[in-house]
C-alpha cells in the first residue's frame, strides 16, 4: 500500500483532538486509510526532564527510547480521530508495542515524526492494526516503532492472526518498584495521553475496569529505565507484549536475563500475574 504522506506545519492541539475523540462511539468502516502525517517537532527540554523523573530514567544526553512516542503522541491523536479512520480511538486496547533504536538519539532538538496505520488483521475479539511512528533527523530515519491496536467488534474474513512473545532464557529479578494510585495522571501530564481507564478508579469504571490501570507505556518505559545498564544504547529492537493490566496501587517485580545484546525480559505482580513480557534483539 502506497502512504499518501501530508505534511503539518505544527503539532496539533490535544484539547480538540479529545472532544473529537469523545464523541466518536462507533465503527464506522472496515479498511484502514491509505494517508499518514509528518510534521517537525520540538524537543523540549523541561519536558523531557519530566519524562525522566516520572519514567525513572537517568540524563544520559540521549533520548529514552521510549520518548518518540511522546513526541508523536499528538500526531497519532490525529491520525485516529480523523474522519476517514474507522475505528473509535476510545476503547482501542494496545496490545503490543516494538520499536527500534537504529542510531544514538543524542544531541536532538528538532525531529521530524511520521504516523500511519497498516497491517488490519482478524482477531478472536475484534481486529488488530499496527499504529506505524517513525522519527528522523537529518540524516535519515533514528527510531521507528509499531503499536497493536485492537478493535473489538470488527468483522473481517479470514483466521485471526495471533504471535506470542515468551521467555527463552533464564530469567533473574532485577528491580522491584511500586506503581503509585498517581501514576496515572502523573504519566499524562509528561504524555499527553488522558484516557480515562489511567486517572482514577471512578473514571476507569465507566469503562468497565474496577480501578485505574497503568498505561503500557509506562510500563515499558519504566522497565527499560531499570534495564539501562542491560541494553545497548543504538541497533537494538525491543517488542513487548502487554498482558493482565497493572492495576494501581500495586508493586511488580522486573525479571530479565543477563546484560547483552539479547535477552529476555517479563514484568510480574502478587501471585506471578504476568502484566508484560518482551525481549531485546540486534536490529535485523
Amino acid at each position: 500500500m502506497t502512504t499518501d504522506w501530508h505534511t503539518l506545519p505544527r503539532e496539533p492541539g490535544l484539547p480538540a483532538l479529545y472532544v473529537k475523540a469523545a464523541t466518536r462511539r462507533k465503527i464506522t468502516g472496515s479498511t484502514l486509510p491509505d494517508s499518514g502525517l509528518r510534521c517537525w517537532v520540538e524537543v523540549d527540554p523541561e519536558r523531557l526532564a519530566a519524562y525522566r523523573t516520572v519514567c525513572g530514567f537517568a540524563d544520559n544526553s540521549l533520548l529514552p527510547p521510549t520518548y518518540p512516542h511522546i513526541l508523536a503522541f499528538a500526531l497519532q491523536m490525529q491520525l485516529l480521530t480523523a474522519r476517514d479512520f474507522p475505528f473509535p480511538l476510545l476503547g482501542l486496547i494496545h496490545l503490543s508495542n516494538r520499536l527500534r533504536v537504529l542510531r544514538p538519539m543524542g544531541g536532538l532538538n528538532r525531529v521530524r515524526v511520521s504516523v500511519q496505520v497498516q497491517n488490519l488483521q482478524p482477531h478472536a475479539k475484534g481486529a488488530t492494526f499496527d499504529l506505524v511512528t517513525t522519527l528522523d533527523d537529518q540524516l535519515g530515519t533514528l527510531w521507528e516503532a509499531e503499536s497493536q491496536m485492537l478493535c473489538r467488534g470488527v468483522k473481517l474474513e479470514g483466521d485471526p492472526v495471533e504471535d506470542g512473545l515468551a521467555s527463552t532464557l533464564a530469567l533473574t529479578q532485577v528491580a522491584q518498584w511500586k506503581a503509585p494510585s498517581d501514576i496515572g495522571r502523573r504519566y499524562a501530564k509528561v504524555s499527553g495521553d488522558y484516557n480515562p481507564i489511567h486517572l482514577s478508579a471512578a473514571s476507569a469504571r465507566l469503562f468497565g475496569f474496577p480501578s485505574a490501570i497503568a498505561h503500557g507505556l509506562w510500563n515499558k518505559a519504566r522497565t527499560l529505565a531499570a534495564l539501562a545498564d542491560h541494553l545497548p544504547a543504538a541497533n537494538i529492537e525491543i517488542a513487548v507484549q502487554f498482558r493482565k493490566p497493572v492495576r494501581l496501587p500495586c508493586e511488580v517485580a522486573l525479571l530479565a536475563s543477563a546484560a547483552g545484546s539479547s535477552g529476555d525480559l517479563q514484568l510480574i505482580g502478587a501471585g506471578d500475574l504476568e502484566h508484560m513480557v518482551g525481549h531485546w534483539r540486534p536490529v535485523a
